[in-house]
């Protein structure tokens, strides 16, 4: 497996043809010869949502995060965890006010997957191979410091290896088993493109067994709330359970005290877990 950075893609603005210019970068790239069959290229999504206009002025980079958000998952301080309109959870929704010009921040794209799919038919057109293409952004993990590139739009790349039926060295049976490999293409490129280089895009070599024409995108990918044991942070989830709690209780009294038999003490919104 290879990964190496493209240089020479300068700035992206509003209604650039990015298929074209990647197509220029990638023909003057020469170190490690021309694209072949099997390549997978991880974009970064800021110069797609930069070529399709997503800019916005935003003078309050937090009510551009209010206006992505479809649901609250933790708030601490300033720091808000939410699911934006892709069903991506995350920091901020994905707004991003950094390499962008003061008083704007960059939205991700409406429809990465869809963005995947219209780079790699443009390049595969342009230089007759068979290609994936990676849509990269960057997130940070549950339970885990710091952040890494994950894939939030794909086309032509199987980005979830189901090994569910297959066995293991012994012999025993995978029951679980899902590598997620569009995150982990990912965070490979990110290693060589950096956050500062000025390198949006890698080609990732070797991973041909991953191309796939009719694998879904990288929506496969999300997990539903319904699904999803941990779908709101840890204060959040008590204090509705507090609340419902406190309803419960307010409703099992209510009859008695119809009928003048007194009701039971509800619990105190506020008091501590100790105290409840």
């Amino acid at each position: 497996m290879q990964v190496v950075a493209v240089e020479g893609i300068g700035e992206i603005a509003p209604g650039d043809d990015l298929a074209v210019i990647l197509g220029d970068a990638l023909d003057a790239h020469r170190r490690d010869g021309s694209l072949a069959t099997g390549d997978i290229l991880a974009v970064t999504s800021k110069i797609v949502s930069k070529a399709e206009g997503r800019i916005v002025r935003a003078d309050d980079r937090e009510q551009a995060i209010t206006d992505e958000t479809v649901r609250v998952v933790a708030t601490r301080g300033a720091t808000r965890i939410v699911e934006n309109r892709l069903g991506i959870v995350g920091a901020a929704a994905g707004v991003d006010a950094s390499n962008t010009a003061e008083g704007t921040v960059l939205l991700l794209p409406v429809d990465p997957d869809a963005s995947a799919s219209r780079l790699r038919r443009a390049l595969e057109e342009r230089f007759g191979v068979r290609l994936g293409v990676v849509i990269t952004d960057t997130l940070g993990r549950t339970w885990r410091e710091g952040q890494t590139d994950v894939t939030i739009g794909a086309s032509g790349v199987r980005v979830l290896d189901d090994l569910r039926g297959s066995t293991d060295a012994q012999g025993r049976v995978l029951d679980v088993t899902v590598p997620a490999v569009g995150d982990e293409i990912a965070a490979a490129a990110d290693l060589v493109k950096g956050k500062s280089l000025g390198r949006p895009l890698a080609i990732v070599r070797g991973l041909a067994h991953l191309l796939d024409d009719d694998a879904p995108g990288a929506r496969a990918m999300i997990r539903s709330s319904a699904t999803d044991m941990f779908r709101l942070g840890t204060d959040e989830a008590w204090a509705e359970g507090f609340a419902a709690g406190v309803a419960a209780s307010s409703a099992a009294a209510a009859p008695a005290s119809a009928v003048g038999s007194g009701s039971a003490e509800a619990p105190v919104p506020g008091a501590s877990r100790s105290e409840s």
